[in-house]
């Protein structure tokens, strides 16, 4: 028989659930009195699929893509939240493909979706923000490579976007920070980055949301994502892992003047495979250490397509 501890190293927190019968499907959004964070408490997460080895789902074919596509999306089968607020996005059939790989012709298919997407689940009484993302390599918790982002619709306006709605539409010049142009679009490193690689892309008009861009601010984002997109892949000379996610206006009927619609994207990285740690100092003060500074990062970037050709 084996040793207590031995036993406790293989049980897994789904089998504690069913062994006092506690079902697993469900969410429970808790807040904490402390610091007044709200978290979901979603189980069902725990006994998600993990790095399918046979048939990928989101090829044409697969479970989650019965037929041929050239963007599609569908509603998560392990939600985080209820009521049919987390959707994914597929933005090519080709599993192998990235999104800058896509082209500005085949990104501009997956804003479009983003948009009607938007509009779609903005729509709803009960939702008052739509927060589109995408997780890209298993550094970042992504559990399936098939290129590919989501769509979660909160019931209140998060925290993150709710603070810099508060403080206006602010975005300092980013003079040596600068990293590509588009039409209509800018890209730069920001001058007080969390993670060393973050890139801010910003169309020069104040545009609210997904939504109201027009044909040429959404081909000049789909240009500028190509752009930075495969920037990032160059300067480690692999396929980086990162996270990217869309701020906009609030669906919640209020008027938001001062929302503007923005990416994020941040990198793991602070080199090629090596990445920079979020440790307790930072957590527990809310003021963070950057190891790299932020002109010398977007200097690699913008000089990472001639460097290739030299290489």
């Amino acid at each position: 028989m084996r040793a207590p501890s031995e036993m406790a190293e293989n049980v897994e927190i789904s089998d504690i659930a069913a062994a006092d019968g506690r079902a697993l499907d469900g969410s429970d959004l808790r807040v904490d009195v402390h610091r007044g964070e709200r978290t979901y408490v979603v189980r069902s997460r725990q006994v998600r699929p993990n790095f399918p080895s046979t048939v990928c789902p989101f090829c044409p074919g697969g479970l989650e893509a019965p037929d041929d596509y050239d963007v599609r999306w569908f509603r998560n089968r392990w939600p985080a939240m209820p009521d049919d607020r987390c959707e994914v996005i597929l933005y090519t059939p080709d599993h192998d493909a990235t999104f800058w790989s896509l082209g500005p012709a085949g990104a501009r298919k997956v804003i479009d979706l983003w948009a009607e997407r938007s509009t779609a689940l903005g729509a709803a009484d009960h939702i008052s923000y739509v927060l589109v993302f995408e997780n890209r390599g298993a550094e970042v918790g992504a559990t399936i490579a098939h290129p590919h982002g989501q769509i979660y619709a909160f019931d209140e306006i998060p925290e993150q976007p709710r603070s810099e709605l508060e403080r206006g539409d602010q975005f300092s010049a980013p003079g040596d920070r600068l990293v590509a142009t588009s039409a209509g679009w800018q890209a730069w490193v920001p001058e007080a980055p969390v993670f060393p690689y973050e890139l801010l892309l910003v169309p020069h008009a104040p545009v609210p949301d997904l939504p109201s861009l027009d044909d040429a601010g959404r081909d000049g984002l789909a240009a500028l994502l190509v752009d930075v997109l495969e920037r990032l892949d160059l300067v480690f000379d692999t396929q980086t892992p990162y996270m990217l996610w869309i701020h906009q206006r609030p669906f919640d009927g209020g008027e938001w003047a001062q929302a503007r619609l923005h990416v994020e994207i941040v990198s793991p990285w602070r080199a090629a495979g090596v990445p920079r740690f979020i440790a307790a100092g930072e957590l527990g003060s809310g003021i963070y250490f950057n190891p790299v500074r932020p002109e010398d990062v977007a200097l690699s970037l913008r000089l990472a397509r001639s460097r290739a050709l030299d290489a």
